[in-house]
């Protein structure tokens, strides 16, 4: 497998990871001393750092399983990533890509059953979130982990209490 396939397949853990909230596996691709940080849109091509950063995979994996929203019952996220743009260079590498989320919202089943003329995924997915994933690599130990990851979100946030 090539560096970019793989490199392109820790992104995919990650956002597997993200849906199922699953802090141990996400946490897992980062290095202790990574550094993430989410930043909010402020202009064309301007970005503004959003909160602390977040230092390591153990912080990571925190974050995951204390501060990420649960899902609803029938509730989940898909994150779905686009148009990567990989470069290796030698042990280290830069991986930018988009990210779109999705939130999806599985309609209960009646007790009676679904009507008639009922046909189809019954529920609804709806566009949540987006921007950019801009994420540097390095290779250790033969497997590459993310040493910096920025979360470029296309709008603003809020959070209570901040």
């Amino acid at each position: 497998m090539s560096d970019e396939r793989r490199i392109q397949e820790v992104l995919a853990r990650y956002v597997r990871a993200t849906d199922r909230r699953d802090g141990v596996a996400q946490g897992a691709l980062f290095t202790d001393d990574a550094v993430v940080q989410i930043h909010t849109k402020t202009g064309p091509d301007r970005y503004e750092p959003f909160g602390e950063p977040l230092i390591g995979g153990a912080a990571v994996r925190y974050a995951v399983e204390n501060f990420m929203e649960p899902h609803p019952e029938g509730g989940s996220s898909h994150h779905t990533t686009s148009d990567h743009v990989i470069e290796v260079d030698g042990d280290r590498a830069h991986l930018n890509a988009q990210v779109i989320v999705f939130r999806v919202r599985a309609a209960r089943r009646p007790d009676g059953g679904w009507p008639e003329g009922a046909f189809g995924a019954q529920g609804t997915v709806e566009p949540h979130e987006s921007g950019y994933y801009d994420t540097e690599l390095r290779r250790i130990d033969g497997e590459w982990k993310i040493v910096r990851h920025d979360v470029l979100l296309d709008m603003p946030m809020a959070v209570p209490g901040v």
